[in-house]
């Protein structure tokens, strides 16, 4: 500090300079006050967070109290595992195929005796002929007979977690089956499936019949099988087996063409040859949008199938409509939709087979596809006794039969028609 120099004998006094302390009384002043705001401190302190307020007489300073010791932190945690299903090694067995079984693929065989086997598994077991059938190599579209002794090589199956499903949601799911059932018994179901609701699940499907299948699941775990399809916007009879040895001797059936299959369409104009038989080659295909669809093909074309449906005109509305009664012999994709466009005809509602330009829908008749598998007449799987049912018109069709003047009751001339 600067100052004077005073006093004697050889002692330096020296003495501040007022205008100085004065200023830094003032600034220590400054730096404690508080309640009408906080004072702003000159450069080069500490912030107001960091200083302690003014001690009331009788306090402890807080700052002096001892601080409660902080806890420890955790040490990082490894980020969780991902949970990856219990494996259950089997040992080699060899199984014989029961009655059950008979006629099964290979593939669906082992599908239905280990549940938790995966497709890649079957597949690469299969292929390396570690899976033999009466000591021979098989593949897995091969269909098994009862008896056969299958040996099974060592397995890994991943244990499989029953799927967690809405309270009630499977009490709706059965009341609605049995709301549209049209017969039943202890090995096979035939349901009247609604215009609309899809068969099986696809890209962003979540609502089908199989899927609603799994409520009707038995205490085994064993759920009923689909054993054909229809279009999702085709009504009517949809047969469904509710055990292994009835989807087997149903899929027989369907495959030796001892299923009769009948159905009804409302179609643009009216055929010149009453009753006829189309055969054709049928084969994937797109439309103008790039839309999949089937199309006529020639024999021997990449994809080509042979397709033959019976129809007969049953009755028709000032030649602006036809009601016919189709039979197809085959089971192709689209088969009818197909068929019926190509002989000219096009089923009305068909958003991918109707290409008749400018023509217009008779006054009340709605834009739906008007088509119904109206009867199916199937061998029992044990009795083999013929099951023969009948689904009613769907309210569109219905609404269509009434403004036409149709007759359910009419005669159907397709019913005596040749099968193949």
């Amino acid at each position: 500090m600067k100052g004077k120099k005073t006093g004697s004998g050889g002692r330096k006094h020296f003495r501040a300079d007022p205008r100085k302390a004065a200023a830094a009384r003032a600034s220590r002043q400054a730096a404690v006050r508080l309640g009408d705001g906080e004072a702003q401190r000159p450069k080069g302190s500490f912030s107001s967070q960091n200083r302690r307020a003014p001690v009331a007489a009788g306090e402890t300073d807080k700052a002096a109290r001892p601080r409660k010791a902080l806890p420890a932190m955790a040490a990082p945690q490894p980020a969780a595992a991902p949970v990856v299903p219990p494996v259950n090694t089997t040992s080699v067995q060899t199984v014989t195929v029961t009655p059950d079984e008979n006629g099964m693929r290979v593939d669906r065989f082992l599908e239905a005796r280990f549940p938790g086997l995966s497709f890649s598994h079957i597949q690469r077991i299969v292929r390396k002929g570690e899976l033999r059938v009466n000591s021979k190599r098989v593949e897995t579209k091969d269909r098994l007979e009862a008896g056969q002794a299958v040996r099974i090589p060592p397995l890994h199956l991943e244990e499989q977690r029953p799927k967690e499903r809405p309270p009630g949601k499977d009490e709706e799911t059965r009341a609605f089956l049995k709301s549209i059932t049209l017969y039943e018994d202890e090995d096979m179901l035939v349901i009247d499936k609604p215009m609309g609701l899809a068969v099986q699940g696809g890209s962003g499907m979540t609502r089908h019949v199989d899927g609603m299948l799994d409520a009707l699941m038995d205490r085994h775990g064993q759920k009923p099988r689909l054993v054909h399809r229809l279009d999702r916007d085709t009504s009517g009879c949809l047969v469904i087996a509710k055990n292994r040895f009835s989807a087997s001797a149903l899929a027989k059936s369907f495959r030796a063409r001892d299923t009769r299959k009948i159905y009804w369409a409302l179609v643009a104009g009216v055929p010149r040859v009453k009753q006829g038989r189309v055969s054709t080659y049928l084969a994937k295909g797109e439309d103008d949008d790039g839309d999949a669809k089937m199309v006529v093909a020639k024999h021997g074309d990449d994809g080509a199938s042979h397709a033959v449906t019976y129809y007969a005109v049953v009755e028709t509305a000032a030649q602006k409509v036809s009601w016919l009664s189709m039979k197809p012999v085959t089971g192709r994709t689209h088969q009818l939709r197909a068929h019926a466009a190509h002989i000219g005809h096009p089923i009305i509602g068909d958003p991918k087979y109707f290409d008749i330009e400018n023509w217009e829908l008779p006054g009340g008749i709605q834009k739906r596809l008007h088509l119904l598998a109206r009867r199916i007449v199937i061998p029992h799987p044990r009795t083999h006794k013929p099951i023969d049912v009948t689904a009613p018109l769907p309210t569109h069709m219905r609404q269509s039969w009434n403004l036409l003047g149709f007759e359910t009751g009419h005669y159907d001339p397709i019913e005596e028609s040749p099968d193949e």
